[in-house]
């Protein structure tokens, strides 16, 4: 069976993110072997006037597929608390899969690499903390060289130290 290497963006703006993420990082640990885990970005939002959002990566491998993936990820988000009320709306916790290695995904569903990443600051810091030398799958370009070309103004490193293996983090 395939093992897939999958970035994972994390973002929340209501109630604790940074507690909701380390949960999420704790229930995705029976299927993702977590690499690495980025530093935490706080951003200001897109869309209707709601708080600023934090943000952060998680790189890992896994044997599920790319839709097993997802599925996984929406029960996580509904754990949380996750409502969908609006797009690009204020929310307890959102997961997303940027990209996974040699993989394009282009159904109702999924999109892989995540169809706007290219164009979101917000995504591509984490995801190079993570994954620098990595490059998107149908241009070739290095993502290291599309972050340079964005406007990264209203994102702010903010934590490098969020999650540890004290905080249920042990196969890091």
């Amino acid at each position: 069976m395939r093992e897939f290497d999958v970035v994972i963006g994390l973002g929340a703006n209501l109630g604790d993110p940074r507690a909701a993420f380390v949960g999420a990082l704790s229930s995705m640990r029976p299927w993702l072997r977590v690499s690495a885990v980025s530093d935490l970005y706080r951003t200001k939002p897109v869309g209707p006037p709601q708080p600023d959002f934090l943000n952060a990566a998680v790189r890992g491998t896994t044997r599920h597929t790319p839709h097993e993936i997802l599925s996984l990820l929406l029960t996580i988000e509904q754990a949380a608390g996750r409502v969908r009320r609006e797009r690009w709306g204020p929310r307890t916790l959102d997961l997303d899969v940027l990209w996974i290695a040699e993989t394009i995904v282009d159904t109702p569903e999924l999109s892989v690499p995540h169809p706007r990443l290219q164009e979101r600051g917000f995504a591509l810091l984490p995801l190079l903390d993570v994954a620098p030398e990595i490059a998107d799958p149908t241009s070739g370009a290095p993502y290291a060289q599309l972050a340079a070309g964005l406007e990264l103004g209203g994102i702010t490193r903010v934590d490098s130290d969020w999650y540890s293996p004290d905080l249920g983090g042990d196969n890091l």
